[in-house]
């Protein structure tokens, strides 16, 4: 059915159909980007082919070929030819280097966003065979996950399958940390950094905490101002000028701190960025009083959440570990984090299946709560990210209609997601090693694994890939 012409409301099709279609369609785009990659590749190639025709001497003629051909493919498609020259070049790297990659994608199996990920993650790895399984076990992560979940996933593949050990590329990689300065419009600059993963995940969630403060602090304000303007000031209330002096002639009270907190109207992003001058200019943020900010010296302390293998915290070993959010981080800043740890939870996973088995600690706490933590890593709703401690252990199997509190009837799911599994027609069963299977209100199954099964088949995959014999 040609749907092109037909309005929305007119259309009968039923939601099944509708998505059965957008699936076909998504499969169809995906398979005319494949396309354009091996348009892209071979006419890069014909620019190759006609400067190696120009003697080496020529000098700028060698530059002429590609500089034509990626004019003409620029006007076809409507973008600049120096945008098209590295299009050309990136197009060549996937298809040569690549191959099962642009293979997926025109099976429709993944979309553009994961070949970039693939690309940009398998870049790093020069060893032609090294990058090879990488890529088999990068494809069993895209196949299942979107690209967001999926990033963290591949970039620790990557790092497990560089020949190359992760400490000494952190070590090369962080002289070139910095920080500078770009110019904008209308009186703006932009601030940029390049430091180590944990210090750039801990500062923003420092400032996150800050924003988090000062929100609650707004709306606790707002809500008791708007509880005094209720209850009014009664008759002996004071009239005041258009000056803010009473009519009376008594002295005008300055604003209560109270007001001027519960008069914020700053998005999230803006109470960052505020906060951010604050602390680094002034050393503290400043008082709410002034902007609205938390009091001088309060104290907000960075979280951040690392895995480290056994051997790699002794000292014995050489794998990474993992910033939970980012990816892989060196073993010595690992084990610094370690040293100063208040918690240390151990957590046992298969050696068959990659699955959290167990977690334990040296100090008594939930260790239910623990062990889905440590298994979840996020709310684990279909492509969803948000961080397990900011989500609630949802019973699988309402609590109210019998489900166990237990380990095989428990999950994460954010603020979003939670509420929606009980007020939708959306539905949820979960299966052994913690796999989810969500059921959607047309009918679709969706599984939802958790990311170290998922990382351990596809480093299977990987392991048991044999390479062409070129």
């Amino acid at each position: 059915m040609n749907t092109s012409s037909v309005s929305p409301r007119s259309d009968t099709r039923s939601p099944g159909a509708v998505l059965s279609d957008l699936a076909a369609a998504r499969r169809r785009v995906a398979a005319a980007e494949a396309d354009v990659l091996h348009a892209l590749a071979r006419m890069d190639a014909i620019a190759a082919e006609q400067t190696a025709r120009v003697p080496s001497s020529a000098g700028r003629e060698r530059e002429m070929p590609l500089r034509a051909i990626a004019a003409e493919v620029g006007a076809v498609l409507q973008r600049s030819d120096r945008v098209m020259q590295d299009r050309l070049h990136h197009a060549t790297v996937l298809v040569t280097g690549f191959a099962a990659t642009v293979g997926a994608l025109r099976a429709g199996r993944i979309d553009m966003g994961h070949v970039r990920l693939i690309q940009d993650a398998g870049a790093r790895i020069a060893d032609p065979e090294a990058r090879a399984r990488f890529e088999q076990a990068a494809l069993v992560v895209c196949e299942r996950e979107t690209p967001g979940r999926a990033k963290p996933i591949i970039a620790m593949i990557a790092q497990k399958l560089h020949p190359v050990p992760l400490e000494e590329r952190h070590t090369d990689a962080a002289t070139g940390r910095r920080v500078w300065v770009r110019d904008l419009d209308d009186g703006m600059a932009e601030l940029a950094a390049v430091l180590p993963a944990v210090l750039a995940y801990a500062i923003r969630d420092r400032l996150t905490e800050y924003a988090r403060e000062i929100t609650t602090a707004r709306r606790k304000a707002a809500a008791e101002a708007s509880a005094a303007g209720h209850r009014g000031t009664g008759a002996g209330a004071g009239a005041r000028g258009d000056d803010g002096a009473s009519v009376d002639g008594a002295e005008a009270t300055p604003p209560d701190p109270a007001e001027v907190v519960a008069t914020d109207t700053r998005t999230t992003d803006q109470v960052r960025a505020d906060v951010l001058t604050d602390l680094l200019l002034t050393g503290g943020a400043t008082a709410p009083a002034t902007t609205g900010a938390v009091a001088d010296g309060g104290a907000i302390t960075a979280q951040v959440q690392v895995i480290i293998p056994l051997d790699t915290l002794t000292g014995t070993g050489t794998a990474p570990a993992e910033l939970i959010g980012y990816g892989p981080i060196d073993p010595d800043t690992a084990r610094r984090l370690a040293a100063t740890a208040e918690l240390w939870e151990r957590i046992f996973v298969s050696p068959t299946t990659g699955a959290v088995q167990s977690v334990d600690t040296y100090r008594p706490s939930a260790a239910q709560r623990r062990h889905l933590d440590a298994r979840d890593e996020h709310c684990r709703f279909i492509g969803c990210r948000r961080p397990a401690r900011h989500c609630d252990h949802d019973h699988t199997h309402d609590a109210a209609h019998g489900g166990p509190t237990a380990l095989c009837n428990l999950a994460n799911l954010c603020t979003r997601h939670h509420p929606m599994k009980h007020a939708t027609a959306w539905c949820v069963i979960q299966k052994p090693h913690g796999i989810l299977e969500w059921t959607s209100p047309t009918g679709r199954v969706y599984p939802d694994i958790p990311r170290r099964v998922l990382e351990f088949t596809a480093l299977a995959t990987a392991t048991a890939f044999e390479p062409p014999p070129f």
